[in-house]
Formats: C-alpha cells, structure tokens, sequence
C-alpha cells in the first residue's frame, strides 16, 4: 500500500516522438525528476493513451512523418489532446528552424517549447514550472467543480422548500412561479392548507441576493410552517415570524412579506402587508385595487405591530402576488416594468384562467426586459371562478 501511495504521487510525463533514440535520451535527462515517463511514437498512440489514463504533462514532437518540417501533425495533436484535457500541460519540441511552428503550438494550447538539441538544465526547468502550472490548473478546476455542485445541492434544496404542488382550492385557481436571478433566491412564496376552509398564502423578498438571503428566506419558510400550524391570524404570524428574524439575522437584513388566509368558503381574504409590493385585485369591471394594509418590513423592529385587512374575492376577480423582481424588471433603456404597467396588463387580462392570467404577465415582463432579470422574481395568481 505505501509503495502504491509513494507512486502516485509522481508526475506522470508522456513523451512523444516518432524516433526512439530521442525518447530514451529525453528518459536519460529527465532520470533524476522522479518522473514516471510513458513514451511514445505517434500521435495516434497519444491520443489513444491521454484518452484512457491521465498524465500530469505531455512532451510532444510537432513532426512525426520523416519527411516533413511543417509541424502540422504536431499542432492537429494539441488539438486534439485539448480536446480530450483542457487542463494538460504540453510542452512541444521543435528543431532550431522551426521557431514560428513553436510560437504556433502555444497560441493552441502549449504552455512552452524546447527546441532541439535542448539542454538538459532548461528541459527540466520548463517541464517543472509546468507541471506547477498544470497542477494548479486541475486543483482550480476542481474546486470550481465543488462549488458548483454545492451550488446546485444548495438550489435543489433551497427549491424543495417551494410548494411541488399547489392545492386545489373549491371556487379558486392558482398559479405560481418563482425566478431565481442567481443560483441561491431571496425570494419565497408559499400556499398550504391549514384546515378544510382556510388556506395561506405568503410572499417574501429578503433584503440582497445570494447565499446570505436566501438563508434568512429558509428561517422565514421555517418560522411559517411552524407558527402556521397553529392557525394564528396573518397579524399574528407575520408578528412571530419578526421575532425570530430580530433575534437571527445580521443587522439591516430585513424581510417584505405578505401573508394572507383566504377563507374558501365565505370567500374572504384577510391579509397583513409587512412592507412588501402591494398585490393587486382586479375586480370584474375592470377596476385594480392594492392591498397596502400592514405595517413595516419584518426583521427591523422588535416592537412590530400591524393593521389586518380583509376583502372579498368575489367570482371573477383576480389575485396577484409578486416581487419587485418583476415591477423592477428593467428594458435596455433603464425603464422599469413598474406596477402600473403590470396593473393594467392585469385590467386588460382578467377574464383569463389563473394559469392563463400568470403566463401572460410573466411573459410580459420577460421581453420587457429581454429574458434578462437583475433580481430574483416570483409571480403568483390566484383567480375565484
């Protein structure tokens, strides 16, 4: 085992050139690098080797039939070995006349050349300083690779606390999207039961982006579910969920959030607005209303107090929730989608179904801003039939 160990550890070398002697000098040379050396005579046994084992650094002649100079066959190799490891050192070998061919094969990918008859003490300075580069290369691709797979567990995860479905609701419909701008969401959305006739339903917008919001977002969903359970009014829940982002997050990190029980049966909708985009209603004749009644975003004041509102969802009418990722969605000009804009396209398209109602004013303000969103962006409708 510790000689399989010792092994490893060694720079292992492919050596190509299409005369033996040569191989087995640049072996001789390179005796006391501890190298393991591979050689080998022809660029078809190279690419064969490199696509079947991995070599810390590959030592190739630009020419390989007797009869030619041009170095042609050597620079279709680094392509091809580029091809196969991006991440490989070359190092090309070339005759005193053929300095452009060289300078060529780097502008391809080869880190640096030697040219024939090399000397020894430059031979081995050249492939050490690449091997260090090479070695370098590969631990830098391997931690972008651990990152981004962190990144990905992170955003399934973090996506897995969003509903996978959305309950059916007797005299109502409902679709929602949430569109994160980066791998991690500061947003956050949620619909669940909480008995036969009474459902919430909440939206939240963290203060920032990136991986420091969208852990406060995951206390928030923790916080819901966990005082939602207990059937307490919007005002209240909203009241404990400050409570426990007071005591949780940094310093002006704050949450906008809505919270809302609709009562399915008497079709009534009581709601707290803690600083969040006011959702809007569009009512039957056309007329939208804003749900302002609240009071401050939560995570600021320990002291948080809040007016409830409640309105009647009569058929027809049309619920949207949504972030300012959407209203602050901006076109070429600078110019913001903005919540008029929104609210008209909602006036002019009320009379469609939820899911309907939700793809029209998504894609709306997706080529408002050409399928380019600075923030994170949630939409959801809700639409009593």
């Amino acid at each position: 085992m510790a000689t399989a160990e010792l092994i490893g550890e060694k720079p292992r070398v492919l050596i190509a050139d299409d005369q033996p002697h040569v191989g087995e000098a640049l072996r001789l040379a390179l005796r006391d690098e501890g190298f393991l050396i591979e050689l080998f005579g022809s660029p078809a046994a190279v690419v064969d080797a490199i696509g079947n084992r991995r070599f810390d650094l590959a030592l190739l002649d630009l020419n390989y039939a007797r009869d030619t100079t041009s170095g042609a066959e050597g620079l279709e190799l680094i392509k091809q070995v580029r091809g196969i490891d991006g991440d490989l050192p070359i190092v090309v070998m070339t005759a005193w006349g053929s300095i452009e061919v060289a300078v060529e094969a780097m502008q391809r990918g080869a880190g640096d050349f030697i040219q024939k008859p090399w000397d020894n003490s430059a031979l081995r300075r050249i492939l050490r300083t690449q091997l260090d580069r090479g070695r370098a290369r590969r631990e830098a691709r391997q931690r972008e690779l651990r990152d981004e797979r962190e990144r990905t567990e992170a955003r399934e995860t973090q996506l897995g606390l969003l509903p996978r479905e959305l309950p059916n609701l007797p005299g109502f419909e409902l679709a929602a999207v949430c569109r994160p701008a980066r791998t991690l969401c500061g947003d956050y959305y949620d619909v669940f039961t909480l008995d036969p006739t009474h459902t919430l339903i909440c939206i939240g917008d963290v203060s920032g982006k990136g991986a420091a919001a969208a852990l406060v977002m995951s206390n928030v969903q923790a916080a819901v579910k966990a005082y939602a359970g207990e059937n307490c009014a919007p005002a209240e829940l909203c009241k404990r969920v400050n409570r426990i982002l007071c005591t949780n997050c940094e310093p002006g990190r704050y949450v906008t959030f809505f919270a809302a029980v609709l009562d399915t049966q008497r079709s009534m909708l009581s709601y707290v607005n803690a600083g969040h985009n006011p959702p809007l209603v569009a009512r039957r004749n056309g007329s939208v209303l804003k749900l302002s009644d609240g009071g401050p975003v939560l995570g600021e004041f320990e002291d948080w107090s809040a007016a409830q509102g409640e309105i009647a969802l009569d058929p027809g009418d049309r619920l949207v929730l949504y972030t300012d990722g959407i209203t602050e969605a901006a076109n070429a000009d600078g110019d913001e989608f903005g919540t008029e804009r929104l609210s008209e396209l909602l006036s002019r398209e009320r009379g469609c179904s939820a899911s309907e109602l939700h793809a029209r004013l998504l894609a709306a303000a997706v080529r408002f801003a050409s399928d380019s969103f600075a923030d994170d962006a949630t939409l959801l409708v809700l639409a009593a039939l």
